[in-house]
């Protein structure tokens, strides 16, 4: 059986979720795998930078690298799907990636790194192909597989196992979604533990639409406006200032950042939020 490295992104993240999910995937690929709990309030937003900072962090190493399986649930039951949203995969310079089909998760990877198409999977097609051609499946546990609302823990660590394997897993290509970078608002995509912001656009861009001004922020203990300007590392940050720089995520994506301090603890912010509006809300309050 061919081992190799799990990193889950999940946000079926409470305790008893995540013993379960980590004792199956060692069962199924005999190495407990990294499981990061996506409890925060914007959830598909840190799994699509961290799927991005994932892929990234396999680069720059002087040579090939062992292969990785990243599993991705990011599932609401909206309704449109008859049991959650369909799970797709791909792979990325040797590694597979099974993730739902989520547009915001997905589409960063199109702009970034080129992945124009997925494989979209059915639950019961595939686990009903691997009862008759591999598994040792009876047919109640196929229907118990294909009707339970934890799939990231019932399907998704076969599907994986069974992608490593080499199996013929049935699937259908869909094109991954394409981003209107221009248009949309600028989020904050993750605060990390110094209280940065790391932002889900590179710099270049970001400081593109502030202007040589920068932009204003307000804070948040006294609602004052601050003006914050670009940096291109955090070293360059005047001390206690603010600073918009160059960060370490994703293919040189932005950092709202203190030099000392934390920016989501002086301006209010966390995952999710958007720049403009706060930048229009800021400049608001100067005039």
């Amino acid at each position: 059986m061919t081992q190799r490295p799990v990193i889950s992104l999940t946000d079926c993240a409470d305790p008893n979720a995540l013993a379960r999910q980590s004792a199956r995937i060692a069962a199924l690929f005999g190495s407990t795998p990294s499981i990061l709990p996506l409890t925060g309030p914007d959830p598909e937003g840190v799994a699509a930078l961290t799927l991005l900072d994932l892929l990234r962090a396999t680069d720059l190493v002087g040579g090939p690298t062992q292969p990785t399986v990243v599993l991705v649930n990011i599932a609401p039951r909206d309704g449109h799907w008859p049991n959650g949203v369909p799970f797709c995969y791909f792979r990325h310079g040797g590694h597979l990636v099974i993730s739902t089909l989520n547009p915001r998760v997905l589409a960063p990877l199109r702009t970034w790194f080129g992945l124009e198409e997925v494989q979209v999977t059915d639950v019961r097609e595939v686990v009903e192909a691997a009862a008759e051609q591999w598994a040792e499946l009876a047919p109640e546990q196929v229907e118990e597989i294909v009707r339970t609302q934890f799939r990231s823990l019932w399907y998704v660590p076969l599907l994986a196992r069974w992608l490593v394997d080499g199996r013929p897993v049935p699937a259908q290509p869909q094109p991954v979604p394409v981003a209107d970078h221009e248009a949309e608002p600028v989020r904050v995509a993750v605060v990390d533990n110094f209280g940065n912001c790391k932002l889900d656009r590179p710099a270049a861009a970001v400081l593109g639409r502030t202007g040589p001004d920068g932009l204003r922020l307000r804070r948040r203990h006294d609602g004052g406006a601050v003006q914050v300007r670009g940096f291109d590392r955090l070293p360059d940050v005047p001390r206690g200032e603010p600073g918009i720089t160059t960060g370490s995520s994703g293919v040189g994506f932005a950092e709202l950042v203190v030099r000392g301090g934390s920016a989501a603890e002086l301006f209010g912010l966390r995952e999710g939020d958007l720049l403009p509006q706060l930048t229009a809300l800021a400049s608001h309050q100067l005039t």
